[in-house]
């Protein structure tokens, strides 16, 4: 029955009416037949009252530095008033004490104490309450053997046992002490009472009032707080001005701000392809990004070995421009300098801590870009050069033709045709690598449009096969144009045109080594320069519009040589200008047959 009435109870309040529940309202736009849904919760406001904990890393410091002042001021002021009040209890017992001493040290009081009747006005009655007065005492006791009282602040006392016991006293014995008696609570001293010959005949105690100590250390508690709440006063200052520097530092942000920045930093470092290279005000690497490692050949590093944080750059990279521009020697924006092959840009920013953050981007491809199309723009020069010329053979041809002139024609062309295809075919038979070759017959067409001669020095040959032509054509390819732009300048050994603009290639192998001389007739390179013109960005010339800058052909020349473990040098030519000389070991690959070497895995 009970569970019936419970579900028709449910049925009347859920669906049709039941027994004490009225008509239930349909909501606009509600289902019928569906279950009402519970009103909306309402926002909970926050309480004005309620205590929020900060959040800022500055005040959450300085919250923490209040709470430690404060329980360091009440910790210190507790134990500086805790062993006052025994240092004043003892105060007091020795003060009684002393009172009682000077006391018995009466000459007189011994044989009072013999002679007079335990009776108001007695002699010790009249000694005791002087020494009293004299002493700001509350009384002083003069009792004999028995305990009897010869002298009290009450004379109503004066004849009866004291209260407390004096057989310590008695028994010869000095004695401090704080207890309650007749007059309440004091500090006493006890002393006994000799008469001439030493024997103890009675005993001296003197009492201080208790309420005059407690008054001492209740009057010492504002002065200590007072002291308490300077010490307080002073630390809350330092904590204030030292929020007020954490603020500053952090910019005013929380712990989880501070540690959100950390994780968004480092994935940010971790994921631009940019290099990233953070130096401290003494030099040192405290920061290097995955892609600054990679640009700068560090590699990653393995465990138990040292990634080079901490350690100075110029150690870690060693001397060379690259250093010079990330330790400030060198200013300027988008400088150039290369590394272990690649051409990098390089931006410097200074920190506030006297260190610095430095950018590094690969500028290689860009590099090589830039002088292919620099090569492409030069043969089509030369390629316009060549259409006039060949229209201007073309007319001679056609007059010769139209004169009847038949055999002149024929050597004209025959002796055109004969002098491009002798250079083609001399530098074919020097030269083995057709990567190589091709370099020079594209190099001969760009110096014959500029008006130079280019040639292979006697003697030249090259035939075997080169284990990494590529770094061969990209060694003398610099080396040629170098040649080429110093003959084309205007110098003092240059002449405005004619024979004496000549640029000479000798190429020579001895065994695997091979060895690569351009000489030209140019203005030279002073001896003073002879060893700056290989480093980084070092050049005699404006950069060119649209170009990153000058000087990376020759650096680049000798991180090759650098990588075979071979030489280039700059001497000054015969009758002017200069050679330049590369010696590059293991650059010819072994003979058929014989063993691998690792430089010519390297270069496959």
């Amino acid at each position: 029955m009970v569970g019936q009435r419970s579900h028709d109870t449910v049925l009347g309040t859920a669906g049709t009416p039941g027994a004490g529940a009225g008509p239930v309202t349909a909501e606009p736009g509600a289902v019928r037949g569906a279950a009402p849904q519970p009103p909306p919760a309402r926002p909970r406001r926050p309480r004005p009252w309620a205590l929020r904990a900060p959040r800022r890393m500055a005040s959450q410091v300085l919250l923490v530095q209040l709470v430690i002042a404060v329980g360091v001021t009440a910790l210190a002021t507790g134990l500086f008033l805790a062993p006052l009040s025994d240092q004043l209890d003892d105060q007091a017992t020795h003060r009684a004490l002393a009172v009682a001493q000077a006391m018995a040290s009466d000459e007189d009081l011994a044989g009072d104490l013999l002679r007079a009747e335990p009776v108001r006005g007695n002699p010790v009655q009249r000694s005791a309450e002087r020494v009293r007065r004299a002493t700001g005492a509350e009384y002083v006791v003069v009792l004999d053997r028995q305990g009897v009282r010869y002298s009290h602040t009450d004379p109503a006392l004066i004849g009866r046992r004291v209260s407390t016991d004096p057989s310590r006293a008695l028994a010869g014995h000095e004695v401090r002490e704080i207890d309650v008696g007749t007059l309440g609570r004091s500090a006493r001293g006890k002393t006994p009472l000799r008469d001439a010959d030493g024997r103890v005949i009675g005993a001296v105690s003197a009492g201080i009032r208790y309420e005059s100590v407690r008054d001492r250390l209740t009057g010492a508690v504002p002065q200590v707080a007072g002291y308490a709440t300077g010490a307080l006063g002073v630390g809350v200052l330092g904590a204030l001005a030292f929020s007020r520097v954490v603020y500053r530092r952090t910019r005013g942000l929380t712990f989880s701000d501070i540690a959100a920045l950390l994780d968004e930093r480092e994935a940010m470092l971790h994921s631009i392809r940019e290099g990233v290279l953070a130096l401290d005000g003494q030099g040192r690497v405290r920061l290097v990004n995955d892609e600054a490692q990679r640009l700068l050949g560090l590699g990653r590093p393995r465990a138990g070995e040292p990634d080079g944080i901490g350690r100075p750059v110029a150690a870690l990279l060693g001397p060379g421009r690259l250093t010079s521009v990330l330790t400030g020697e060198v200013a300027g924006t988008d400088l150039l300098a290369v590394r272990g092959g690649r051409v990098l840009v390089v931006n410097r920013m200074p920190t506030e801590d006297g260190g610095a953050v430095a950018t590094l981007r690969d500028r290689t491809e860009l590099e090589a870009l830039g002088r292919e199309l620099d090569a492409t723009r030069a043969l089509l020069d030369a390629l316009r050069a060549q259409d006039h010329e060949h229209a201007n053979r073309l007319h001679t041809l056609l007059g010769l033709l139209e004169l009847g002139l038949y055999e002149e024609a024929v050597d004209f062309v025959t002796e055109t045709v004969g002098s491009h295809r002798a250079t083609a075919e001399q530098i074919a038979e020097s030269v083995g690598d057709p990567l190589l070759a091709a370099l020079l017959v594209g190099k001969a067409t760009v110096a014959a449009e500029r008006g130079v001669a280019l040639r292979l020095a006697p003697g030249s040959r090259l035939l075997g096969r080169l284990v990494a032509p590529h770094d061969l054509v990209t060694v003398l390819g610099n080396l040629v144009d170098n040649a080429l732009e110093a003959v084309g300048a205007p110098g003092p050994s240059v002449p405005a045109g004619g024979e004496d603009r000549l640029v000479e290639v000798g190429l020579r192998a001895r065994g695997r080594t091979a060895e690569l001389t351009v000489r030209d007739t140019g203005a030279g390179v002073p001896p003073t320069q002879r060893e700056l013109v290989f480093a980084d960005g070092f050049s005699t010339k404006e950069a060119a519009p649209g170009r990153g800058g000058r000087g990376l052909g020759l650096a680049l020349v000798k991180r090759h040589a650098q990588r075979y473990g071979g030489t280039v040098s700059v001497a000054g030519a015969e009758g002017g200008g200069a050679v330049f000389t590369v010696v590059l070991p293991e650059a010819l690959a072994a003979p058929e047959g014989s063993a691998s070497d690792p430089h010519e895995e390297e270069g496959r």
